[in-house]
């Protein structure tokens, strides 16, 4: 499925709003091991305004990465740290898109709605979209979470999506689990029973299956992914 995925496309696929172009996006690390993360990783609004000095630094729109990333920023919540030490979900399985709340989200090929839902625990995704895709004889799916209430509005399932089409728009603090703003993209091969929900980080005693499941996003999205080299 890997090399499939890769096939699909030469050209970057976009999952975030068109007018923002590829040369506006920087990688970031939100790993435990990023020393600059020295402030308060509990708070949303500690996030923002690191996020924001970031991509000023920069001169960026967006700030993304994190696939497989170990993070800390998890043991915020009970949703996640109630587990015990083997089994603590903090490796990341999809990449982050960090933009302005309100950034509109993109199909990022063709398929219908699969299932949405929203996600209402403290550090969950919020509003969520996942998408079914059925190419050449392969399915597999996309989610796209921590979007506005307002994308959730007028959905409905098996609905078809276009290529580029725009399913919804980022969601603030108030309903995307407590984040600064940003697009959580992940790719699934078998959604299993899930509707609306899919797992996004793994502990490692369960990585080597939610890696095999949860392919690299930027199969898809082709984003360079250089080395973070303070400029």
């Amino acid at each position: 499925m890997t090399d499939f995925l890769r096939s699909i496309s030469q050209q970057p696929l976009p999952v975030v709003d068109t007018s923002i172009s590829f040369n506006e996006y920087k990688p970031i690390s939100i790993a435990a091991s990023n020393k600059e993360l020295t402030f308060d990783v509990a708070s949303s609004k500690e996030w923002e305004a690191y996020l924001e000095s970031y991509l000023l630094k920069h001169k960026k729109t967006v700030a993304f990465g994190g696939y497989l990333e170990i993070r800390d920023i998890y043991s915020r919540s009970e949703h996640f740290n109630k587990l015990s030490e083997e089994n603590q979900r903090n490796i990341h399985l999809g990449i982050d898109l960090w933009c302005d709340a309100g950034t509109g989200i993109l199909a990022v090929l063709e398929g219908e709605i699969h299932s949405f839902k929203n996600n209402v625990n403290y550090g969950d995704y919020g509003p969520t979209i996942i998408i079914k895709h059925s190419i050449e004889g392969n399915e597999f799916y996309s989610l796209y979470g921590h979007l506005s209430l307002a994308s959730l509005a007028g959905i409905s399932v098996g609905k078809k999506v276009k290529q580029g089409e725009k399913i919804g728009t980022l969601g603030d603090s108030s309903v995307n689990g407590d984040y600064a703003p940003h697009l959580h993209f992940q790719l699934i091969i078998d959604i299993e029973d899930y509707k609306g929900d899919y797992p996004g980080v793994s502990s490692k005693k369960t990585l080597d299956f939610y890696k095999q499941n949860c392919p690299n996003p930027n199969l898809l999205l082709k984003l360079p992914q250089e080395t973070l080299i303070e400029e």
